[in-house]
Order: C-alpha cells, then sequence, then structure tokens
C-alpha cells in the first residue's frame, strides 16, 4: 500500500473512532461519512483540499456550493482577520450589515428588502413563515423530491419512495422524520416538477389556503435538471390569480447569475431564501423579497406579524466575508464560472462517449450532475434510485474519490473560480477512468 494513503487511511480511521465516542454517528454532518470511516481535511487552498495525511483532491463539492471562491481566499481571509479583531458579534447593529444588504439588493430589483439569518434551512423557514404571516393561510406547495432544509414543512416528500410516494397525478406529502405530526404533512400539497397541467390541478384544489408555492429551478435532488420557464410562468400566474406567494428556493442556485438563477426566467418571485455563497464561507442565510410581503418582519409599528431574530444573524464576521465574496463574484466572474461549468458537462460528455457505457451529464452554470443512466431524468421519480443503483453510484462517486475528485455524493460538482481549464479537463480525465471502471457493472 502507498505510504501516504496507509498514514491517510491510519490518522482518519483513528479520528472516526474517537468521534463515534462523542457524536451520534461519529459525525454533526451526515455527508461526511463514507465507507469504512471518513477522511478528514488539515486545510483548504483555491481549489484543493489537503487531508490529515497531506494527500491533496480538487474540491468540486466545495462545502455543497458554499464555497464560491475555493478555500482560505486571500481576500476574505485579509477582510475576515481585521473585523476579528475588532469583534465578532454584538448585541447592537453594525454598519457591515448595512452594507451588505445594500450590496444584495443591488443585485436583483426583486430584492427590495432583505433580512439575514444563519442557515439555508433558517432562510427557507422564514420564507414559509413570511408568507403565511402576509396571507394569512396555513398550507404550502412544493415539488415532489425537491430538497429546501430541514424544517418540517419544506422537507416533506423529499425522500419518498415506490411504496409511498403515490400516484403520479397526486404526489404523497411523506414525513422525513420520524414522529412528523400527520398535521404538517396535511398542509403541504406536493406537486410533480415540470407539469403544468397536473401541478395547477392540485392547486386549484386548496387555492383559498395556499400562502405560497416553494420551488428550486434547478434542484439538486431531482437532478439538476431546470425548471420548465412554462412551469415558472404557470405557478407564477396561478399565484398572482390566487392570492399566495411564489417563493425562490437559491440557497445554491444564486451563484447562477449575478441576481441568481431566477434571471433565466420571465417570472419574479415574491420571496427568495438564499444561503451557502452568500455567507463567503461563514453560516449565513438570508430572505430577500418585495418591500410589501417583508412588511410582516417590520417591528416598527407595533408586534410584527411574523417576530424574526436569531443570536448570530448578521453578524459582523459573516457580513464582511460574504460582502467580500459577492464583490468578487461580479458579472465576469459569473460568466466566466459558467463558461467553466459548459466546459465541465461537454468533456464530462466526451468521457462518456470515449467510456461507451449508458451514463449522461446534466445541469444548468457551474453545477453538473453525472447519472449512470443513458438518459436524463425528468422528474423526482425517473431520478430516484433504488438501492442498487445507489450502491453503484456510491461505487462511482468512490472511485472519483480515489483519482483525486471530491465530489457531492450524487455525482454533482460545484464550481469555485478558483478552478482553472486545466482543473475542469484533469476532473474529466479522472471521470473517464471511473466510468471505465464501472463498465462491466452498467
Amino acid at each position: 500500500m502507498d505510504t501516504n494513503l496507509h498514514t491517510e487511511l491510519s490518522k482518519s480511521a483513528a479520528l472516526f473512532e474517537r468521534a463515534k465516542s462523542f457524536l451520534p454517528g461519529g459525525c454533526s454532518r451526515n455527508t461526511i461519512l463514507r465507507k469504512p470511516h471518513p477522511i478528514y481535511a488539515e486545510r483548504g487552498e483555491g481549489c484543493y483540499v489537503y487531508d490529515v495525511a497531506g494527500v491533496r483532491r480538487t474540491d468540486f463539492a466545495n462545502n455543497v456550493a458554499s464555497l464560491i471562491h475555493g478555500h482560505a481566499h486571500p481576500a476574505i481571509v485579509a477582510a475576515v482577520s481585521h473585523q476579528m479583531r475588532k469583534g465578532t458579534a454584538f448585541s447592537v447593529g453594525t454598519e457591515a450589515e448595512i452594507d451588505y444588504a445594500e450590496h444584495i439588493c443591488s443585485r436583483n430589483p426583486a430584492f427590495e428588502r432583505i433580512r439575514f439569518v444563519n442557515s439555508g434551512t433558517e432562510a427557507v423557514m422564514a420564507s414559509l413563515k413570511a408568507a403565511r404571516a402576509f396571507t394569512g393561510r396555513p398550507k404550502i406547495a412544493k415539488v415532489e423530491g425537491a430538497y429546501h432544509g430541514l424544517y418540517d414543512y419544506a422537507e416533506a416528500s423529499q425522500t419518498a419512495k415506490p411504496d409511498n410516494w403515490g400516484q403520479p397525478e397526486r404526489p404523497s406529502s411523506v414525513a422525513v422524520s420520524r414522529g412528523t405530526p400527520q398535521r404538517v404533512l396535511d398542509d403541504v400539497v406536493v406537486i410533480p416538477f415540470n407539469d403544468v397541467k397536473r401541478a395547477l390541478e392540485l392547486l386549484d384544489e386548496h387555492r383559498d389556503q395556499m400562502a405560497c408555492v416553494l420551488i428550486d429551478v434547478l434542484p439538486h435532488r431531482i437532478g439538476v435538471i431546470p425548471a420548465a420557464q412554462s412551469f415558472v410562468q404557470a405557478l407564477r400566474r396561478w399565484t398572482e390569480h390566487n392570492a399566495a406567494l411564489l417563493i425562490f428556493d437559491e440557497v445554491i442556485t444564486f451563484r447562477s447569475n449575478f441576481g441568481g438563477a431566477q434571471q433565466w426566467y420571465d417570472a419574479q418571485p415574491d420571496i427568495t431564501a438564499l444561503g451557502k455563497m452568500i455567507g463567503g464561507g461563514f453560516p449565513v442565510g438570508a430572505i430577500a423579497g418585495r418591500a410589501e410581503v417583508m412588511e410582516v418582519l417590520n417591528p416598527l409599528n407595533g408586534p410584527a406579524p411574523f417576530p424574526l431574530s436569531g443570536t448570530f444573524s448578521a453578524n459582523p464576521i459573516t457580513m464582511v466575508a460574504g460582502h467580500t465574496a459577492m464583490k468578487l463574484y461580479d458579472p465576469q466572474a459569473v460568466a466566466r464560472l459558467n463558461a467553466l461549468g459548459d466546459r465541465a458537462r461537454h468533456a464530462i460528455g466526451e468521457a462518456i462517449k470515449t467510456a461507451g457505457v449508458p451514463a449522461c451529464v446534466t445541469g444548468q452554470g457551474s453545477m453538473f450532475r453525472i447519472h449512470l443512466s443513458a438518459d436524463a431524468p425528468a422528474n423526482y421519480r425517473q431520478a430516484y434510485l433504488s438501492p442498487e443503483k445507489a450502491a453503484l453510484l456510491s461505487a462511482f462517486v468512490g472511485h472519483l474519490f480515489d483519482g483525486g475528485l471530491l465530489m457531492v455524493e450524487t455525482g454533482t460538482g460545484f464550481l469555485s473560480t478558483a478552478m482553472s481549464e486545466q482543473d475542469i479537463d484533469d476532473m474529466a480525465a479522472v471521470v473517464l477512468v471511473a466510468l471505465r471502471k464501472m463498465k462491466p457493472h452498467l
């Protein structure tokens, strides 16, 4: 066995044994787990991660899309270091919050007001609660299989399976966490992705109780396939005609354009949930939207219809880090990264052809996902992986890992501005080797 690999396995195995003595499952986030044990990072630099044994891997996970500039960008490090010497959090306001709010709102005319929170989950939760406060209605609608974080209402149906997902024309509202109250599930209307007719029929049944429709226009769990223009526009028209709100979850997809993936569409949401990359590498979330809706958060004229606070919301470390990161992510940086995304998807497609395997690649902007099937999925049910198919994908991602790539466990990659064309081409070469290893099993 290679000396570095042996050292890596030994150090990581020992760390995992320690972790299991204190952490359920040995971790605080299930996504780090891999067999036989996780690998532990020592440091990150640009688009590379060095583990505890010194092994370097190119990072296409980027902490699940949150590091738009890769690791330890010098400008962000300098800005945060300067703020650290002045303090990390206060029970009074800071100008850093105002500066950053002004910048984010300047990126998109739909962002008339903004509130900062601490995670994408919290941003989605706040968006849904704001919609209920504004409309006075209890129910939300979401797309089958779409991931929107930990909130009971937002997570309904995201792990539905063939034995409980119901009929295609009427998807079931299925709990993720055991013990979720049935009354929570009853207030979530699950609609099929990109199916205008069926979605509108389901929404019409609840038109008088519907607070909002929540969508991700490039949903990761559904296969990183874009929402159709007709689907988004139909939902926009329906919400307008029925006094409900349209919410975009752009926690991941805000990277897609200067003002978010919503700029691909001729439809402007009432509320947008933000997170991940806008923190510059620190925990963050935000809810942005039109002023009339955001007024439910305003406590200046008596108790707010939706009181919202948080100990670390808008802390100056996150504000300074995020502001620095987003100023660097200007229109030119967005265009360059999306061009790298085109290069990545093309190169992966060529690797699939060369390997001669039934696989495909999907995605848009600076995101891609590799599927071990000849045809791209059109919805959650087609993207769903049986245990056998999940095992094949896990083996494939394992080959990528062994080849020096960090990918999300679904075979998804998120690019960073630290990457070069050579990094993309090197990635495609590793994908080709991995596909050839998988060929006998596909």
